[in-house]
């Protein structure tokens, strides 16, 4: 596999399939989502995960303490095969950052807009949005 890692899969039955990283702990999908998280879902928790790692490492480096941060992704699809997205809302909840909300404002931007590999591989005419919410 590439410099960029890789991962397999395993069909397990029915619509069920477990996949991973090599050496790390297996992930359970399920195409039906019935049973476990759907591949879909799975997609938006990668561009949760991926931006908010961003976002508290950009925010450390400012010495701006962060002490909870919570991210939301919900996504718009289109009714039509192949049922892809088309606009990504993302709801940043961030505690510690203080009354100013402009350093977390930039963190976010700049993981969406430049540092975010989950987001930057996605469509390039899908719609990315966010809300802040300081605690």
């Amino acid at each position: 596999m590439g410099a960029g890692g890789g991962v397999t899969l395993h069909w397990r039955e029915g619509m069920l399939f477990d996949g991973g990283a090599a050496g790390r702990p297996s992930v359970t999908l399920d195409a039906d989502s019935v049973t476990a998280i759907s591949p879909v879902e799975l997609l938006l928790l990668a561009a949760a995960a991926c931006s908010a790692a961003d976002v508290v490492s950009i925010l450390r480096k400012q010495r701006l303490p962060v002490q909870s941060l919570d991210v939301g992704v919900d996504g718009t699809r289109r009714d039509e095969e192949p049922r892809r997205f088309t606009a990504l809302r993302f709801q940043f909840t961030i505690g510690g950052v203080g009354a100013d909300e402009r350093p977390a404002r930039r963190a976010i931007d700049l993981s969406l807009q430049k540092y975010c590999s989950v987001v930057a591989s996605l469509a390039p005419d899908i719609r990315i949005t966010y809300d802040l919410t300081l605690r």
